[in-house]
């Protein structure tokens, strides 16, 4: 099997992680979802736990050394010697350089800034209160989507319409993953 390190992004509230899971579930490949990684990390007891839940709980991006290198550890951990479906990753520019130069394809989730506020309204989370959410769009539209030109550029970039069913997208990806 080729070695497959697939990346998807979207703003909060586009599906992504719905269909990197879904992806990374069909391919038998591990699924990384960089927000849970830094949740899961916030548990700890020290500093960088400190620093990630006080970014989260303002709706901030965590810091671009934290971040990369909670990545780092996860990919150093066995199991992703077949490659991976990352979810949410990279966030900026300053994050890109810890991605593998190898990445094989860049999913980009689209959906209007509506529909992402409809979907994280609904999903109930405490951190999804309608002014972090307007913040992670500004943040998002200031800082992920012009990752989408490099991408484009580098020939990666698949976009999709977020705004169908997940039976309809799920299946709009794998038929684009098939011509890998």
């Amino acid at each position: 099997m080729k070695k497959l390190k697939i990346i998807f992004l979207g703003m909060q509230g586009s599906g992504k992680s719905t269909q990197a899971k879904m992806l990374a579930d069909s391919l038998g490949l591990p699924y990384i979802e960089m927000g849970q990684l830094l949740r899961d990390k916030s548990q700890d007891q020290d500093d960088i736990a400190k620093k990630i839940k006080d970014a989260l709980s303002a709706g901030q991006l965590v810091e671009n050394q934290i971040t990369i290198d909670c990545l780092k550890d996860k990919l150093s951990q066995p199991g992703f010697e077949n490659g991976y479906v990352l979810d949410g990753y990279p966030r900026n520019e300053n994050q890109l350089s810890a991605l593998d130069a190898d990445i094989s394809k860049v999913f980009y989730i689209k959906v209007t800034d509506d529909e992402a506020t409809k979907r994280l309204s609904a999903r109930g989370r405490h951190d999804d209160s309608p002014d972090l959410i307007q913040n992670r769009i500004r943040i998002y539209h200031k800082e992920t989507e012009p990752l989408l030109e490099y991408f484009k550029e580098k020939g990666l970039l698949d976009e999709v319409d977020g705004q169908r069913s997940i039976e309809n997208v799920n299946e709009d990806i794998s038929e684009r993953i098939n011509n890998l």
